[in-house]
């Protein structure tokens, strides 16, 4: 005779696979974002790296040009550590949900209150890292928007037989 042991229904099983996945995939986006904005700020670091330069050796009109884009590459910069900043704190809430999950039992109301508790606060700062990357993202599209209408108007100078202007095109590859 078998061993007379409480077994699960097959939607309790169906339940507890849930509980013990939802956080992994929410750490996997996290992480997914993390490297997205480390990527972005890596090129925000490259257009500061290579505007300073230009800065050493411009004159007074590509000074002022340079910092305005200097100014504007430190908004987008501080976008980008606001994300970081919320999406890390979104990974340690989860991660602390994970904790709880394994420490305590889900039927003990504290323990509950706790899970649900960093659960909510981790979606929390993941709608608000989205939230922040889509106003650096916005940022950045504005700039080349700006860049293109800046050197539409000066081919137009040009065809028109306007003050010649060196020509400055962004670096390719960089946003």
């Amino acid at each position: 005779m078998m061993a007379s042991g409480p077994l699960l229904a097959p939607d309790d099983i169906a339940h507890v696979i849930q509980i013990a996945l939802a956080p992994a995939f929410l750490l996997t986006a996290l992480a997914t974002l993390l490297n997205v904005f480390s990527t972005r700020l890596g090129r925000v670091a490259d257009r500061v790296d290579d505007a300073a330069d230009r800065l050493q050796k411009a004159d007074a009109d590509e000074a002022a040009h340079l910092s305005y884009q200097l100014a504007y590459l430190r908004r987008r910069s501080f976008m980008l550590d606001v994300a970081v900043v919320l999406a890390s704190l979104g990974s340690i809430m989860t991660g602390i949900a994970v904790l709880t999950l394994f420490v305590g039992a889900l039927r003990d109301a504290a323990t509950a209150s706790v899970l649900f508790g960093c659960f909510g606060i981790a979606l929390v700062c993941t709608v608000a890292a989205i939230v922040a990357f889509l106003i650096e993202i916005l940022m950045a599209g504005r700039r080349v928007r700006d860049e293109v209408d800046r050197q539409t108007v000066e081919a137009s100078d040009r065809e028109a037989g306007g003050p010649e202007i060196p020509h400055r095109s962004p670096r390719p590859g960089r946003s």
